[in-house]
C-alpha cells in the first residue's frame, strides 16, 4: 500500500486492491458497485440502522437523484429522521452523557447523535397535516411517495424518490413513527393501509429485471424484503454488496453471509458479491465516491 499527499479517494481504494483483509474486501465492493452503476442493472439498495442521524442521507438522496437506484427499501426510522432533516438538524452530542439529564432535557440520543422532543412535535404536525385522506387502499409505497411529494427540501431522501419516480419500499413501516403517526390520524380521519400491495409492486420488479445488483447496508427487514422477493422469481442478484458489522455465527441475518443467500436461490451461483465489515459511515462514503470517480471517468 503507498499512499501520497493529495491522492483522490480512488487512488486509495485502489491501492487496498493488493491488501489483504478489510482493505481487500473495500476495493473488491468498489469494483462490483462501479460494474453495477456502468451496467445495464437494476440496481436495488436497502438501508438499515441509523443511517440518516449517522449524516448518510444526501449520499442516499444524491444516488437517487442521479439514477443510480431504482428501488430502495428501508427502515421506516430513517425515513421519519429523513423528514425531521427536512425542517430541522440532529445535532452531535457526547455518547457518554448521562441519560438520566437528557430525558429530562427533553433529548433523545442515538449514540453521539440528539433529537429532541420538540422536533419530534413538529414532526407530529407535518404528518397529521400530509397524510392522505380516502376510502381507497394505498400501498406503504404510495403512501411515502405521497409524503415524498410534499416535502420542499430537495435534500429530502424521499423528495427525491418522488421527483426520479423511484419506489421506496418500507415493509416494516408501522414499526416506526410513521407508523405510530398513521395510527393516531387514523383515530379520526380514513387512512386505508394495505400492507401487502407493496410484495406485489416489488416481486413485479423482481420478475422484469434482466440484470439485477444489490447494495445491502446493514441487514434486517430492508435485506430480507429484497431478497425473499428475487426468490419467488426466475431471477437472482447477480451482483452483491453488503456493508455490515454483523457476524454470521450469531445466525442473525444481518451477519449472514452473502454465500449463504446462494443456497437460497437468492443470488446467483454465478454471482460477484463482497460483503465489507466495519462501520457503513465510513465505508459507505468510500465506496460510493470510488466508484462514482471511475463511472465518471468511463
Amino acid at each position: 500500500m503507498k499512499i501520497k499527499p493529495g491522492m483522490s479517494v480512488d487512488e486509495l481504494v485502489s491501492g487496498m486492491e493488493g491488501c489483504g483483509f478489510g482493505a481487500r474486501r473495500l476495493a473488491e465492493a468498489v469494483n462490483i458497485y462501479s460494474s453495477m452503476l456502468s451496467g445495464d442493472y437494476t440496481k436495488f439498495f436497502t438501508l438499515s440502522g441509523a443511517m440518516v442521524p449517522a449524516g448518510m442521507r444526501n449520499i442516499i438522496s444524491n444516488l437517487i437523484l442521479n439514477g443510480h437506484i431504482d428501488v430502495l427499501v428501508t427502515t421506516g426510522a430513517n425515513m421519519v429522521h429523513d423528514l425531521i432533516e427536512s425542517f430541522s438538524s440532529h445535532r452531535l452530542g457526547d455518547p457518554e452523557a448521562e441519560d438520566v439529564c437528557l430525558r429530562q432535557e427533553g433529548v433523545s440520543r442515538i449514540y453521539d447523535v440528539y433529537v429532541t422532543d420538540e422536533q419530534f412535535v413538529d414532526f407530529e404536525e407535518l404528518m397529521q397535516g400530509i397524510f392522505p385522506e380516502g376510502d381507497g387502499p394505498i400501498s406503504g409505497t404510495q403512501l411515502l411517495k405521497h409524503i415524498g411529494s410534499q416535502i420542499e427540501d430537495k435534500d429530502s431522501i424521499l423528495r427525491a424518490a418522488a421527483d426520479r419516480d423511484i419506489p421506496v419500499f418500507c415493509p416494516a413501516l408501522s414499526d416506526s413513527m410513521i407508523g405510530l403517526q398513521a395510527w393516531l390520524f387514523r383515530q379520526t380521519r380514513k387512512l386505508n393501509l394495505d400492507a401487502l400491495s407493496e410484495v406485489k409492486d416489488i416481486v413485479d420488479i423482481c420478475y422484469s429485471a434482466r440484470k439485477a445488483g444489490i447494495v445491502i447496508v446493514g441487514g434486517g427487514v430492508p435485506k430480507n424484503f429484497s431478497l425473499q422477493s428475487m426468490l419467488v422469481t426466475p431471477n437472482s442478484f447477480e451482483l452483491a454488496i453488503q456493508l455490515t458489522t454483523d457476524h454470521p455465527e450469531p445466525g442473525g441475518l444481518s451477519g449472514a453471509t452473502l454465500s449463504e443467500a446462494i443456497s437460497w436461490g437468492k443470488i446467483s451461483s454465478s454471482a460477484r458479491y463482497v460483503t465489507v465489515y466495519g462501520d457503513a459511515t465510513i465505508n459507505l462514503p468510500l465506496m460510493v465516491t470510488a466508484a462514482l470517480s471511475r463511472v465518471e471517468e468511463r
